[in-house]
């Protein structure tokens, strides 16, 4: 199995000029999604942790590129990104810029990892709220392994977390094609599966672009809007869905197809996309 695809440092993960940044850093990877937990703080858990955002910590969630995310960090702080910024002024973002992170670092190292797009259980009862986290390749174990570099201490402890976030059971993540096709078996309701008032088929659907898009290394935005994404169930070309699902579902087995697969206009991200919190199309 050839995961030299996922090694390397690709346009969202590219550190830029900043790549000096990385040196230094722990080699583990609970070493390094504890970097990531000391300088980025995710925007809808702020109250937790006793922070009130700025408007202005309002815009850092937009921005979509390991380069510029570690321009912000280094302008407002300049000390090494092992020291742990105090909570009111880290960077704020959500569940990719942590994964983002996590995934960059890791390729530094040489570890293949790649961000995965889909949904977790253990943010709301009963409910699988949209997601991303990151899988990496365990050489000593040979298998990919789901790491949430989200969940510090805090939040493991608040949400009552009772695996190691290092090793997130496939049961507890659900990659955005095992959601769907839980979905379409009928082994799960689709209306459980979004985030705030949004959930439904379509929502999936829209994961799974995301997820091939990320497994092409395009980690969009989760609320980038593009493609054959759409807010209607009777709009979905479910065959198409169920096509493109199955084949994130075992990646490894379908790179070259993912690859075809991404190129269908359906899904290839463009050079403008709509970013949907903003309401406003954005180049990339």
């Amino acid at each position: 199995m050839n995961v030299d695809q996922w090694r390397r440092t690709t346009a969202f993960t590219d550190a830029g000029r900043h790549a000096a940044l990385f040196n230094g850093l722990p080699q583990d990877v609970g070493g390094l999604a504890g970097v990531a937990q000391g300088v980025l703080l995710h925007q809808h858990i702020a109250p937790a942790y006793g922070v009130t955002l700025k408007p202005a910590q309002l815009e850092e969630p937009h921005l979509r590129g390991v380069e510029s995310i570690l321009e912000r960090i280094v302008s407002r702080d300049s000390r090494p990104l092992f020291e742990a910024r105090p909570v009111d002024e880290r960077l704020v973002g959500v569940c990719r810029h942590f994964t983002l992170m996590h995934v960059a670092m890791l390729r530094t190292r040489g570890v293949p990892a790649r961000a995965r797009c889909g949904f977790a259980t253990y943010f709301e009862k009963g409910k699988f709220l949209d997601h991303w986290v990151t899988e990496y390749w365990n050489e000593d174990q040979e298998r990919w392994v789901l790491a949430d570099a989200q969940l510090d201490a805090r939040q493991r402890k608040f949400l009552g977390i009772d695996f190691d976030p290092l090793d997130v059971p496939r049961d507890k993540f659900l990659i955005a094609g095992d959601a769907w096709a839980l979905c379409r078996q009928g082994r799960a309701d689709p209306g459980t599966f979004g985030i705030l008032d949004m959930f439904g088929l379509w929502f999936i659907a829209s994961n799974v672009i995301r997820d091939v898009a990320a497994l092409n290394n395009h980690e969009m935005l989760p609320w980038d809007v593009w493609g054959a994404m759409t807010l209607n169930d009777a709009e979905l070309d479910l065959s198409f869905i169920d096509r493109i699902a199955g084949l994130t579902r075992e990646p490894d087995k379908h790179v070259d197809e993912l690859r075809r697969a991404y190129e269908d206009e359906r899904i290839v991200v463009p050079p403008t996309v709509l970013n949907a919190v903003l309401n406003r199309h954005e180049q990339l």
